[in-house]
């Protein structure tokens, strides 16, 4: 059974920012993970990793430098700021808070 999109819309925020509390990490490897974490189930479509980069730059709560790697094409990296370490906790607080209310709305 795959995980429909419909699903995770508008938590893609916050997996990305779970991801990066762990290392910081570049786009193709952060899908990577995320389809391991979930035996395949779930994969960040390109245009949609992107675009929540984009936004979570611009909100401050990630940064990016280049790699500096010596064998392939440069990466761009990400890692989480300050101000992106609380933003997750809010996600955090506001998914669990409407995991309890879907739970109580589908008994």
């Amino acid at each position: 059974m795959s995980i429909t999109s419909d699903i995770l819309r508008g938590h893609t925020e916050a997996i990305i920012l779970s991801h990066l509390l762990e290392q910081d990490s570049y786009g193709y490897q952060i899908n990577k993970d995320i389809m391991k974490k979930t035996e395949n189930r779930y994969e960040l479509k390109e245009a949609t990793l992107y675009s929540a980069f984009k936004r979570l730059e611009q909100a401050g709560y990630i940064r990016t430098y280049w790699g500096d790697e010596t064998v392939g094409a440069r990466r761009r990296y990400y890692a989480i700021t300050e101000n992106g370490r609380k933003a997750y906790q809010s996600y955090k607080r506001e998914w669990e808070e409407a995991k309890t209310i879907i739970d109580q709305l589908l008994k």
